[in-house]
């Protein structure tokens, strides 16, 4: 009997001794769990670091630009374009389809690029008036280049109308409404030269050399008819 006592008091023992190594245990790692949790707290809460700033240029330390552009031009420069571009517009040839078709493209991209550098000057009576007359040689442009390609339209008509080198073999329809497309050629040939007295040279070349030319083809009248000697 005494020896199954004491066999059972070294089992209680034994068992005590186990359960308080488990509660040392379970005691330990809830202390690291609290650590652990409580630097990322802190890690999470500490601020950020202020980002680098590039210090401003001197220059600009203290002044505000009301005009920011990526490329400056001075008032000489923009007053050079504008005669350049104008000089090289009105000494072409406007009767010339080819020459317009390969470099009316690029005149438009230049005068897209006169429009943006001409504004901070535009208040100037010189820049302003240099920058009209630009405008209103592009647009007399555009007006004689339609009808000139109308005319030429005309007098290729008239031309394969009178068939295989004017015998009449092979001809085609000719156009039954000639009379009204000359009266309306003719008509914006005199509004133009009224209108912008200033361009008729160029005028006179495109869409009263035109005129003169379907002249050749069917007979009518118009304002300038005899300076061709047609």
């Amino acid at each position: 009997a005494q020896a199954i006592l004491a066999h059972a008091c070294r089992a209680l023992t034994d068992a005590a001794a186990a359960h308080s190594r488990l509660l040392v245990s379970a005691m330990a790692f809830s202390a690291v769990r609290s650590l652990a949790l409580g630097a990322s707290r802190r890690c999470l809460a500490r601020p950020l670091a202020p980002a680098m700033i590039r210090p401003a240029f001197p220059a600009m330390q203290g002044s505000v630009r009301s005009y920011i552009s990526v490329q400056k031009y001075t008032r000489d420069d923009v007053m050079e374009k504008l005669d350049e571009y104008h000089a090289t517009v009105m000494s072409a040839n406007w009767a010339d389809y080819l020459n317009l078709v390969y470099s009316v493209p690029f005149w438009e991209a230049e005068m897209e690029k006169l429009t943006s550098i001409v504004q901070p000057y535009l208040y100037e009576p010189a820049v302003g008036e240099k920058f009209k007359e630009v405008q209103e040689m592009m647009d007399v442009l555009y007006q004689c280049e339609d009808v000139r390609d109308h005319l030429n339209e005309l007098a290729e008509l008239a031309t394969r109308a009178s068939g295989f080198m004017g015998t009449g073999f092979a001809a085609e329809e000719k156009v039954a409404n000639i009379e009204e497309h000359t009266e309306v050629c003719a008509a914006a040939y005199n509004k133009l030269l009224e209108k912008h007295p200033d361009f008729k040279p160029k005028i006179e070349q495109t869409v009263g050399h035109g005129l003169a030319v379907l002249r050749q083809k069917h007979k009518f009248k118009f304002g300038s008819m005899h300076r061709y000697f047609f």
